[in-house]
């Protein structure tokens, strides 16, 4: 495609995405859910035969990246430090509780119901989804409710912050325990000391580049350049990280939590911007989900990939009620947090990456995502639609 073709596409995903997302506001429904369908109506149009809308996979993975880059920075930048410190704790046991429980139980059921034997590389394929299946994105759906601050959205957020890296991180790392020769448990051992540099840069290097720039920042502000500003610094830190061997992700979560709890001029107005430009990111990553979503019409892999799905609400219902068994949630909150699990731009960007993967056994694992995306943005649509009845929150109703 040329230069115009391609900024054309853009321009008609934009606008159409825009409308989807107002209609969506007035329906109170997750926006995320009918930015898909949108991408998937959008592909079926042809013209003399040929598809009329078409991305090369370089660029959806560019902006997937950029999109998942901006949505971390806007979401760890609106968290004050004290507000993490009063619900990490919860937040962190849930994490490591779903991603054990989907580890044991979901990567066996996966392996049983949908490869023909339990090999390493198919075991390592189940196993790469159901750490994907641990990532939760609440902003796709809260956007649509008021008082952020209770405390069971907040351990939400706050668990959403916590998990994108793993999910972000660990899938390839499993990819490269299929590619690499040797035996399983040295190609273990070889990724632990990279995994935890992943991690100690990630987080290092959100600290520097988030001070330097932030202090910087703290008596100067120009209506034009401080907005660039923070998408320079945002994409500074997470190309600094991933070219120092960290983790990209993580490194500008980190970022966005010093920018949030320093003194920055007029950081009101350039929060307001960040939300904006993420929210145009957001629309056009998840039309373009709909993009490459070529699951063939099996009733009986839908038949699976729901019982599958059931299986996984168990799993998280085990992980709400052991990690928070002491604490005073009440039942309708740990329902509430057990069945809102949305996936988001975090899954999103893997997919993107994944998808140009030539590996063929794994196109049912990025078949079975794309579905469960659905079918958990669905599943929490209804719940928060319903919120009343859990946590007596108020929808928004412009």
């Amino acid at each position: 495609m040329d230069a115009l073709s391609i900024l054309t596409t853009i321009a008609i995903i934009l606008m159409t995405g825009l409308i989807v997302t107002i209609i969506s506001k007035r329906l109170l429904v997750s926006n995320v859910l009918l930015l898909i369908i949108t991408g998937i109506l959008l592909k079926a149009i042809k013209y003399k035969g040929a598809p009329i809308f078409s991305l090369s996979p370089t660029f959806l993975i560019s902006i997937s990246i950029l999109a998942l880059v901006m949505i971390t920075f806007d979401g760890a930048s609106r968290f004050k430090l004290k507000e993490v410190a009063e619900f990490s704790g919860d937040a962190g046991r849930l994490v490591l509780w779903f991603l054990i429980t989907n580890i044991i139980i979901l990567t066996i059921f996966t392996n049983i119901m949908f490869f023909p034997a339990f090999t390493t590389e198919f075991v390592i394929f189940s196993l790469i989804f159901a750490v994907m299946m641990a990532g939760t994105d609440p902003g796709a759906i809260f956007s649509m409710m008021k008082g952020k601050l209770l405390k069971v959205i907040e351990v939400l957020e706050i668990e959403s912050i916590i998990n994108t890296p793993i999910i972000v991180i660990i899938p390839f790392i499993l990819l490269d325990f299929v590619t690499a020769s040797g035996h399983f448990v040295e190609n273990f051992m070889d990724q632990i000391i990279p995994f935890l540099r992943q991690i100690i840069v990630g987080v290092g290097t959100g600290v520097v580049v988030g001070i330097i720039i932030f202090k910087a920042m703290k008596d100067v502000y120009h209506h034009k350049l401080s907005p660039l500003a923070i998408i320079t610094a945002a994409l500074l830190s997470y190309v600094m990280a991933e070219n120092l061997g960290g983790n990209g992700v993580l490194s500008v979560a980190t970022m966005g939590l010093v920018f949030g709890n320093i003194y920055v001029k007029k950081k009101f107005f350039l929060q307001e911007f960040s939300a904006i430009f993420s929210g145009a990111l957001q629309i056009l990553v998840f039309v373009l989900i709909g993009f490459i979503i070529t699951i063939e019409p099996s009733t009986e892999f839908f038949i699976k990939s729901l019982v599958l799905f059931i299986i996984m609400i168990i799993c998280r219902w085990f992980a709400v009620a052991i990690a928070l068994k002491n604490s005073n949630y009440k039942l309708r909150e740990k329902i509430f947090m057990a069945l809102n699990l949305p996936k988001g731009i975090a899954v999103a960007a893997v997919i993107f990456s994944l998808s140009v993967r030539n590996i063929p056994q794994l196109n049912v694992i990025i078949d079975l995502i794309l579905l469960f995306i659905i079918y958990s943005l669905i599943l929490s649509s209804i719940v928060d639609k319903y919120s009343r009845k859990f946590i007596k929150i108020d929808l928004e109703e412009d």
